[in-house]
């Protein structure tokens, strides 16, 4: 059995094809992040079209470029296809061409004639094409369920025919929804928060908060490398570190223990807002999702986030935690997130955190110190870093 060297990739466009107006700004913000993804490959060169992108691979090998644009959001599906002249007998040898790379089992042929001049209806080209794969292998017809479906498409000057569909991975472009600044801790939850931030076309940066000595290199580390997994899908991360062990000191100095948790976060919180306004950013995102966890009641939420004017988004608010691990496992950040190393969050965890704090006493607590010069002093000092999806260390990074 002959293997075929396909010579384009048929993109087809997720979720644009419902946005009216702002289908050219989908459409140009997804083939440049197509682009962006596929770097590494100079070589290729485009052509866009209403409803499709192609990408001629000049005999570019194509796993690698597949593997790529499973991971770009706005792509619903793709294919490898070939580019023939636009006349039956081509058409139906190329077919036959394609059939032959599945040695048993059942086949469907699928036309969509977009040049109504063609001589013959898109009926009559799947019952050439079906005809001579049937006569010349072992192959049989099945409309509902075939192990192969054949496509064909007819323009005018070129057919293209393809023999697979891939799932792309859906969504919006990135970019698209403006920026997010996201609080990445080195859980579960906050880098598959940023991934569901993504698919809906918003572009993140993220804030981590890091308290050292308590905190360790293999701590920062680990954040750093989730963000590393997150930059695939938007071509790079911007990451903020934040020093935050003075401020997590003053606390437990100034306020109830039971409180701590809560008056940090509030901290947190601030902070992020300050970040977001220097770069750019529209809202924070977190991983918090309703739970028993203290600082995850809606008494919690709502004493805490009353310390912020910006929206905040929890794209896993509703998950529960074996959603949550499912889906961090699918995009490759599981195994990081449970190396044990210790984040600010889990070193200071007092032995009986309150779940309904009272908004108003956690002011009252607030009010007795200056912790807004402390706030200012960890926006002040914030480290930024700029990764990319194959940065292996910080050596790296830039």
């Amino acid at each position: 059995m002959e293997h075929i060297h396909y010579d384009h990739i048929l993109v087809r466009y997720g979720e644009l094809s419902t946005k009216g107006k702002n289908r050219k700004d989908f459409i140009r913000r997804l083939t440049n992040n197509i682009r962006a993804a596929l770097a590494a490959y100079p070589q290729l060169t485009y052509e866009q079209t209403f409803d499709r992108l192609y990408i001629h691979l000049h005999q570019t090998p194509s796993e690698g470029i597949v593997a790529v644009l499973k991971e770009v959001f706005g792509i619903s599906s793709f294919s490898l296809c070939l580019k023939i002249r636009s006349e039956l007998q081509t058409i139906v040898q190329t077919g036959y061409q394609v059939a032959m790379e599945l040695q048993q089992g059942t086949f469907k042929v699928e036309t969509r004639r977009h040049d109504k001049q063609f001589p013959l209806t898109s009926d009559q080209i799947n019952r050439a094409v079906a005809s001579r794969i049937l006569k010349e292998s072992e192959l049989k017809v099945d409309v509902h369920q075939p192990d192969l479906r054949i496509g064909i498409e007819v323009r005018k000057e070129f057919t293209y025919v393809m023999a697979q569909t891939i799932r792309g991975a859906g969504g919006y472009p990135v970019g698209i929804g403006g920026k997010a600044l996201l609080m990445l801790s080195g859980g579960i939850d906050s880098p598959v928060a940023g991934y569901l931030t993504m698919k809906r076309g918003v572009e993140i940066e993220c804030i981590h908060y890091a308290s050292p000595p308590y905190t360790s290199s293999s701590a920062r580390k680990k954040v750093l490398d989730l963000a590393v997994s997150l930059a695939r899908y938007q071509g790079r991360i911007t990451v903020h570190i934040v020093p935050f062990t003075d401020l997590q000191l003053a606390i437990y100095k100034h306020c109830d223990e039971s409180y701590a948790i809560t008056i940090m976060r509030r901290m947190m919180y601030r902070i992020a807002q300050q970040a977001a306004q220097k770069t750019g950013c529209l809202a924070i995102v977190n991983g918090e999702s309703v739970g028993q966890v203290a600082s995850q009641t809606l008494q919690s939420m709502q004493t805490i986030n009353e310390v912020v004017k910006m929206p905040v988004l929890r794209p896993v608010v509703t998950y529960d935690k074996l959603e949550i691990i499912d889906l961090a496992r699918r995009i490759g950040t599981y195994e990081t997130s449970i190396l044990p190393y210790e984040d600010c969050c889990t070193i200071f965890t007092p032995k009986n955190p309150v779940t309904k704090p009272n908004p108003q006493k956690a002011q009252k607590m607030e009010s007795g110190w200056d912790f807004e010069a402390l706030v200012q002093q960890c926006v002040d000092q914030m480290e930024t870093l700029v990764l990319y999806p194959d940065s292996q260390d910080e050596d790296d990074l830039f």
